[in-house]
């Protein structure tokens, strides 16, 4: 079965056929970082994190860019605010996002370029807009002029009669038309700015992404990922840009855009003061919980966030990692038990949940239903293990968890062998069963509560005592 993807371009879903064969070319608009990053933001990221990963499961080679808006006017803005200057502003919170994201598994990103790696791009991106009649400069600033790109809104569907009837924008003498945007700004007091044909100035929002997409991919390519707020005017503005200047189209084959994540109604977002940052989610709540909250929803869902939906998943979530649990300490257990029964159901189930798990995610990579049948087979998992079962079959159900946790981001701390730490816990273990045989449970029990401190459970089996994370 092709991989299908709903195109926001067409509003159709699409078979996927990447522009040359194997090779996929993938932009997603990063964080602009200015501020901590919040959930909202994650949600994105996490969604095209999974999308680049099962592409990559699917055999495809991924060339995944994510940009980091290094000069803007959020950034100048709080520069301005803070008295920091804005190259330490990027640089301190790009560097937290990295970490913050990166504990929530997200590693599929190639490479983060920034806008002012790309200047000489973006300058020859609006000399050629200029010279081909699109754009127009005043006063030191250079404008695209929206009315001679008649496909203009063609991604968001709005229709740019509307759109100049109801222009909501500040005043600006140096526009021909209200709906115009900026390719180049002119230098003002305080401001970064670099040489140009025009005067001293900085690039418009909009032409970075372009500038920056062309010089690794070309004149066109295959995914261009971003939140469904950037459709408008950000992605349209991308297009007009870009296939203004060349002359090709599309510019991007598939269009691809996450829900929002609301609070109360409202989309999470610095400017509406309602956002969760996830430096204090990840204080909260382990980073699995946080990653199995974002990705147990298709990418184009919105999610409503609520205390009560935040706990439900992570209840789920740690009914999943038991069954990891459970499944690795009977794999362990094989060494000192007997009991070896194959169980042809299980391993049909394993088999059947890999199936279905590639079905939902060959449809528009719908995350939600997939994880519905590792519930399944996690209670068909946890019923047969009472009877015991071979190692074979045991090994066989595991994997699947290690399967679809790899593309999903999902069961990484639990499926890791760290065997130091396995080694200390065994040794542990066998103290403390020493120190009950002994009849010495004042040992035993300070054990168990030390462990139990640092979010180590011990459980006596009838398999004999085990261990695990809370």
């Amino acid at each position: 079965m092709a991989v299908k993807v709903y195109n926001t371009l067409t509003r159709k879903l699409e078979d996927f056929e990447p522009i040359h064969g194997n090779r996929v070319n993938m932009f997603v608009c990063g964080v602009t970082p200015y501020d901590h990053t919040h959930l909202g933001h994650a949600k994105t990221l996490i969604g095209f994190d999974v999308i680049a990963k099962y592409l990559r499961y699917r055999g495809y080679s991924v060339l995944y860019i994510q940009n980091v808006t290094d000069v803007d006017d959020n950034l100048i803005n709080r520069s301005k605010q803070s008295g920091v200057p804005v190259p330490d502003l990027v640089e301190k919170f790009f560097a937290l996002q990295l970490e913050e994201m990166g504990a929530l598994n997200m590693d599929s990103v190639n490479i983060y370029p920034r806008a002012t790696e790309h200047m000489k791009e973006i300058l020859d991106q609006v000399k050629g807009l200029i010279e081909k009649g699109y754009a127009y400069e005043s006063n030191g600033n250079v404008y695209f002029e929206v009315g001679k790109f008649p496909d203009f809104g063609k991604l968001s569907k709005q229709v740019l009669d509307k759109l100049q009837a109801g222009a909501r924008v500040e005043v600006d003498e140096n526009k021909r038309n209200p709906e115009d945007f900026a390719l180049w700004k002119a230098e003002k007091p305080g401001e970064p700015s670099w040489d140009s044909p025009w005067g001293r100035g900085r690039p418009g929002w909009h032409i970075e992404d372009t500038a920056m997409t062309m010089a690794y991919f070309g004149e066109q390519y295959d995914i261009h990922g971003g939140a469904t707020e950037l459709m408008f005017p950000h992605h349209e503005a991308e297009i007009a840009q870009a296939e203004a200047l060349t002359g090709k189209e599309p510019f991007v084959k598939y269009w691809l855009h996450t829900g929002v994540l609301n609070v109360d109604g409202e989309k999470m977002s610095k400017s509406l003061k309602n956002f969760w940052r996830l430096q204090d989610a990840l204080e909260e709540y382990d980073p699995g919980v946080i990653r199995f909250y974002l990705v147990n929803a298709h990418y184009r869902s919105p999610i409503e966030l609520t205390e009560e939906s935040f706990e439900e998943s992570k209840q789920g979530y740690e009914r999943l990692v038991e069954t990891v649990q459970n499944l690795q300490f009977a794999i362990k257990a094989q060494a000192r038990d007997d009991r070896t029964e194959r169980d042809d159901e299980i391993e049909k189930s394993a088999r059947e949940t890999i199936q279905k798990f590639e079905e939902w995610m060959d449809n528009d990579f719908n995350t939600r239903e997939a994880i519905s049948h590792l519930f399944m087979l996690s209670t068909k998992i946890n019923t047969a293990l009472k009877k015991g079962l071979t190692k074979e079959t045991l090994e066989k159900a595991l994997s699947v968890y290690d399967t679809i946790g790899d593309v999903l981001g999902l069961f990484r701390k639990e499926l890791e062998q760290d065997m130091v730490v396995d080694g200390l816990m065994e040794f542990l273990v066998e103290m403390r069963e020493k120190a009950r045989e002994e009849k010495n449970f004042e040992v035993s029990d300070e054990i168990r509560d030390r462990l139990a401190k640092i979010g180590i459970l011990l459980e006596d089996t009838q398999d004999g005592p085990r261990w695990k994370r809370r």
